[in-house]
């Protein structure tokens, strides 16, 4: 009879505590909710802008440009070049204490725009080992020009259709000149 009561009070048991150790996801359901309207809210006030590149095929040549300028700025390890691709390098920028003259390559594209108005399309082209920081400087420079005279910031375009492409060769480029 001891036997009956004790299985009878360990029916009891399980039927009273039956369900306790079942795992509960309201609360992880309610962190799900919450992380969904955060990235959801935070998505709308992120700005991306994005930059269309003409960038050439694999083992094809570059698109041709329009008549007249063939705008290139070539990023060197020491310089920039800004050249026209028919008549050769227009003019180097040295770096000035060891960064880049982009306020000088600002300063210059803005009287190639002056000269060529029509020209909408140009290439920036790097040797190896260029920082990619540098790449997007040059694109900027060559793009836009922050106008700063007066009380509001203006971009003025420059060179907004961009192609980037790999630096030619020094040897190459003097080898070129002497055909």
């Amino acid at each position: 009879m001891s036997s009956s009561k004790l299985a009878a009070r360990s029916i009891r048991n399980h039927a009273k505590y039956k369900g306790r150790n079942d795992l509960n996801i309201v609360p992880m359901i309610d962190m799900m909710v919450i992380l969904v309207f955060f990235l959801l809210f935070t998505a709308v006030f992120s700005n991306t802008q994005i930059l269309e590149l003409n960038l050439p095929a694999p083992n094809s040549s570059v698109p041709e440009l329009p008549k007249g300028l063939q705008l290139e700025v070539i990023v060197r390890s020491d310089k920039i070049e800004v050249a026209d691709r028919n008549s050769g390098v227009l003019k180097t920028l040295p770096k000035v204490n060891g960064a880049y003259d982009y306020a000088g390559l600002s300063l210059f594209l803005r009287d190639v725009k002056a000269r060529y108005p029509t020209v909408l399309s140009g290439s920036v082209l790097l040797e190896q080992d260029i920082p990619y920081d540098v790449l997007v400087q040059t694109m900027d420079n060559t793009r836009v020009w922050l106008n700063t005279e007066g009380v509001l910031l203006q971009k003025v375009e420059l060179f907004p259709d961009i192609s980037v492409g790999d630096a030619p060769l020094v040897g190459a480029a003097a080898a070129g000149g002497a055909k």
